[in-house]
């Protein structure tokens, strides 16, 4: 059982929601939860840490570039249960906007694969409709598909 699994409180994440020019930095998750969807690059907050810092430490681990967290995109919950309508996640992630400061996209820890991808490209990745909207909205489209 994954540790996050079944926890009794939910879990605290960071977002990056990269952008250059009309592309989002996305990663294929390589490791449960999530398993094979392309997402934000993020995680859990650690201990010490605050959101912004961890958004730039994630981008880093994630997509090997660093990154400046500006401003709060987004803050939603991922609320997962079970067959017995028991919480086996809970998530509240903030997701910011980042600038790439250097660096060349790759993925990395927990990362499958990382790509660029333009608003029009979502429809065929395994995306959820969460993370599609967090995407359309960052890139300026309102959220609309």
């Amino acid at each position: 059982m994954n540790i996050r699994e079944y926890a009794d409180r939910p879990a605290i994440g960071a977002g990056a929601v990269i952008v250059e020019d009309d592309r989002v930095a996305l990663v294929k998750r390589a490791h449960p939860p999530f398993e094979g969807e392309w997402s934000i690059p993020g995680g859990l907050v650690e201990l010490g840490e605050n959101l912004r810092q961890a958004a730039e430490r994630e981008a880093l681990e994630e997509t090997g570039l660093v990154v400046e967290a500006g401003y709060l995109l987004e803050l939603f919950e991922n609320i997962n249960t079970d067959s017995q309508d028991k919480t086996k996640y809970h998530y509240v992630v903030a997701d910011f906007i980042c600038r790439v400061k250097s660096g060349e996209l790759c993925a990395g820890a927990d990362a499958a694969e990382a790509r660029w991808v333009r608003a029009e490209e979502l429809a065929g990745l395994h995306v959820t409709e969460s993370a599609a909207r967090v995407v359309r909205k960052a890139l300026g489209l309102g959220g609309k598909k």
